[in-house]
């Protein structure tokens, strides 16, 4: 298949973490694509985890809605995470590898279980990585934001409750 007869898809992702980096987190993304008759179809995607932090909720993000994906697309994926961003723009992800998954300081990479997740998320399509400014008013972004907040905030409730005796039963 010609790269130019691929779907054109937009990804919207965020991460969130509470009590960052151990404390519960959430990530939100939105998939965008406009079909041959011009109709915007939307899916959005968020979930929450007990104990994480902030970046691994922002690489999860775009790696769920990646995954999503059925069929090789063009991409273009926004974030407000500098962490993935320039992870692929500034080449990072590149000498890490090549490093042996670890960083300039000799450091072993955090959070590899999700690069490599990441990895083989892109591997199928065309990506274009977009850093946008967080809580600056991008609807998309905002809107990720509050989906991976939301996810964050239900299970930092369900854990407040249950250190005061709450039972959810």
């Amino acid at each position: 298949m010609l790269k130019n007869d691929r779907p054109y898809v937009k990804i919207f992702s965020d991460g969130s973490a509470r009590g960052n980096p151990e404390g519960p987190g959430g990530y939100g993304a939105i998939l965008q694509y406009t079909d041959s008759a011009g109709n915007l179809h939307e899916r959005e995607y968020s979930e929450g985890f007990a104990v994480t932090s902030n970046n691994r909720m922002e690489l999860l993000g775009a790696i769920v809605a990646l995954e999503a994906l059925n069929r090789p697309c063009r991409v273009d994926l926004y974030s407000d995470s500098q962490y993935l961003v320039r992870a692929f723009n500034d080449h990072w992800i590149d000498h890490w590898q090549a490093n042996g998954w670890k960083t300039s300081g000799k450091d072993p990479v955090k959070n590899r279980d999700l690069w490599e997740r990441l990895l083989e998320a892109l591997a199928p399509h065309e990506v274009t990585f977009h850093w946008v400014k967080g809580h600056n008013g991008h609807p998309e972004n905002e809107r990720c934001d509050r989906l991976a907040t939301q996810a964050a905030d239900a299970l930092k409730s369900v854990q407040t409750q249950n250190r005061a005796g709450v039972s959810n039963e």
